[in-house]
């Protein structure tokens, strides 16, 4: 026979009504042997509630309690069922006791594209913090404060005397949060602790970039490396990423009459592109390669790329701190001050978001205004 278990209401003192489980037929007390219908749960609600914290007691505290007089049917009832469940909290609590650590370093290698990912650098720092050693039990809001706090002050592994800029954490701590919220939906948290930890806001940051001037002024000089020069004026051209023209092989090229195109996957987000390029970008390539043959060879970014870049813009005469993605960032400009759409220019660039894009407009505003206030009219 099925035994009946009904969640009831008794009227107390203070506008409250005490919550118990009713059972037909009686059960056996465990803790006097007795035979009884009622187990008082040791909780309540309030009659009336007048106001929204005493609403949502309610809500809670029902939901809690249903929780466990569905616990209570299945222990007498089926108890093939509950063992299953038992079975399914234990499993829960041996993850719980899991490397976070070791757990964060699989999610890396999975998704970092470079050896200066964010995620790679995000999982050094972590490893710093922690020393190798976190459990998922060791996760909760004060952690993760902690390690917010500590990204924020940091010295960076670039320098000994700087510390981490405020961008680099805030970009390292969002991929933290993923790894958080990956662990919630694979079932190794409880509760989903990305979701009650704040982000670190990152700050606007200036985007230098080249006018069409200093770019034809940087083609007429010379450079120490002339396939880094191949390299930056193609970035210009294309408006692709150190990352994305370092893969670049002969086989992604692909002629549909008099267009050009390249099919590449963006290392950065891992999307599948397909992008326009100018005639003038194609001529830089030279002759064509075999299919799978890089175009551009060996090409790696390191110090003496920046410092072979800064000496170029140097000699072109031009006073700007320039890294190889102000090339991208010329790109951009350069189109919108053309009067590209910004939704074209976008979707060029590889954006997903629209407002990524348009911090370009700012900067090709400040050129209008520039150019406006270089006419004096002699009054």
């Amino acid at each position: 026979m099925t035994t009946q278990v009904t969640l009831r209401q008794k009227t107390i003192s203070g506008n409250r009504k005490s919550l118990y489980l009713d059972y037909y037929p009686p059960v056996k007390n465990p803790k006097n042997g007795k035979m009884s219908r009622r187990e008082f749960l040791g909780f309540h609600i309030f009659d009336k509630p007048s106001n929204p914290i005493d609403k949502q007691h309610n809500v809670n505290t029902l939901q809690l309690a249903q929780m466990i007089r569905l616990k209570r049917y299945n222990e007498i009832n089926k108890p093939e069922i509950y063992a299953d469940f038992e079975k399914t909290q234990l499993k829960s609590k041996q993850r719980m006791g899991d490397s976070f650590i070791e757990y964060f370093r699989q999610l890396t290698e999975a998704r970092k594209r470079l050896k200066n990912d964010p995620w790679n650098c995000a999982f050094q720092y972590l490893n710093d913090y922690t020393g190798g050693n976190l459990t998922f039990t060791d996760l909760n809001e004060i952690f993760c404060d902690g390690f917010r706090n500590y990204l924020l002050t940091v010295k960076s592994k670039r320098s000994d005397t700087t510390g981490l800029s405020k961008n680099s954490a805030a970009s390292y701590f969002n991929r933290f949060k993923a790894g958080l919220r990956q662990a919630y939906r694979d079932g190794y948290l409880p509760i989903d602790l990305n979701g009650r930890i704040k982000s670190i806001k990152k700050v606007s940051t200036q985007r230098n970039f080249l006018t069409i001037e200093e770019v034809n002024q940087l083609i007429k000089t010379p450079c120490e490396s002339t396939s880094l020069k191949t390299q930056a004026l193609f970035a210009v051209l294309t408006g692709l990423r150190y990352s994305d023209i370092r893969n670049l092989t002969w086989d992604l090229l692909e002629h549909s009459g008099e267009n050009i195109y390249i099919r590449y996957r963006q290392q950065k987000t891992g999307e599948f592109e397909i992008l326009p390029i100018p005639e003038q970008a194609y001529d830089l390539l030279g002759d064509p390669g075999e299919p799978g043959e890089r175009i551009f060879k060996g090409m790696e970014y390191s110090n003496s790329v920046s410092t072979i870049i800064s000496q170029w813009v140097k000699m072109a005469g031009i006073n700007k701190k320039i890294t190889f993605h102000c090339f991208r960032h010329s790109y951009a400009t350069l189109q919108l001050g053309a009067g590209t759409d910004i939704f074209t220019v976008s979707k060029m660039l590889g954006h997903k978001n629209l407002r990524t894009t348009q911090v370009y407009t700012q900067l090709v505003d400040k050129l209008k205004i520039q150019a406006t206030n270089r006419i004096k009219l002699d009054f």
